[in-house]
């Protein structure tokens, strides 16, 4: 079994206070940091690109973006003898806000190689179930008769239909809901984690992730806006198709000093 350490703030007074000089041999411990890109197929996407019909699906339709957010939480180094060194917070990046596409978690690791570097998109289910202000004041909930919580994403725009009008569409991503109600059950979980790969660490790092957003409407499954665009939120169908076509979307970038 896997060996799982979560980095906390105790974590990082025990790192300190047990430093020694590496004279002494003693494992040099490095804050890591994240920068989240967004692109189009490689064409580069920021806020100053909202609110334009600019992008091309895989199935045809032209969009554009107004809002998008998302939620990363349990960032993870596997070290190459299987140990995960967890650190156990979580990131609303606000593309539309230009908030949290620079990420520090509070926590240390030691440098080396490392055989993997991982993040949960959304939150696992226990995490789902805790209460978050920073989320609550973000209205990132979900409402109690989808099973409360909090949404994965929020990806909102318009697109050109097939009537050649321009028409709104909400992309929200949360945990699979069938029964909505009072006793709603789930299907089957829609958070994933995202492997980036091996990385080396020799000090204070920033590690770029980069999201291709064209992927959530390609790969596997080709997109339909004009049969999906809205009320996606109680359609379990709908969010697995978006947990499947949420596998490609995100990808190492540049690990820089």
């Amino acid at each position: 079994m896997k060996k799982i350490l979560v980095l906390s703030v105790i974590s990082i007074l025990c790192f300190t206070a047990c430093g020694e000089d590496l004279d002494d041999n003693q494992i040099l411990n490095v804050q890591p940091s994240f920068k989240f890109t967004h692109n189009w197929n490689g064409q580069s996407v920021t806020n100053s690109d909202f609110n334009l019909i600019q992008y091309t699906t895989e199935n045809g339709e032209l969009l554009s973006i107004e809002r998008l957010r998302y939620l990363i939480s349990n960032i993870t180094f596997t070290t190459a003898t299987g140990e995960n060194l967890v650190l156990d917070q979580h990131n609303l990046v606000d593309i539309t806000n230009n908030n949290g596409l620079s990420f520090s978690p509070i926590g240390f690791i030691p440098v080396g190689n490392y055989s993997n570097v991982s993040f949960t998109f959304g939150l696992d289910n226990e995490a789902n179930a805790e209460n978050y202000i920073d989320l609550n004041s973000e209205s990132f909930n979900v409402p109690d008769m989808l099973g409360g919580g909090y949404h994965y994403m929020q990806f909102d725009g318009k697109f050109i239909n097939s009537n050649s009008d321009e028409q709104g569409f909400n992309f929200h991503a949360i945990r699979a809901v069938d029964n909505p109600g009072a006793n709603p059950t789930f299907p089957q979980d829609t958070f994933f984690t995202v492997n980036l790969g091996a990385i080396t660490v020799t000090s204070d790092i920033e590690i770029e992730v980069k999201a291709n957003l064209a992927e959530w409407f390609k790969n596997p499954n080709v997109w339909d806006l004009n049969t999906l665009n809205q009320m996606l939120m109680p359609n379990s169908s709908a969010q697995i198709m978006m947990y499947e076509n949420g596998q490609t979307v995100f990808t190492l970038g540049d690990v820089t000093p």
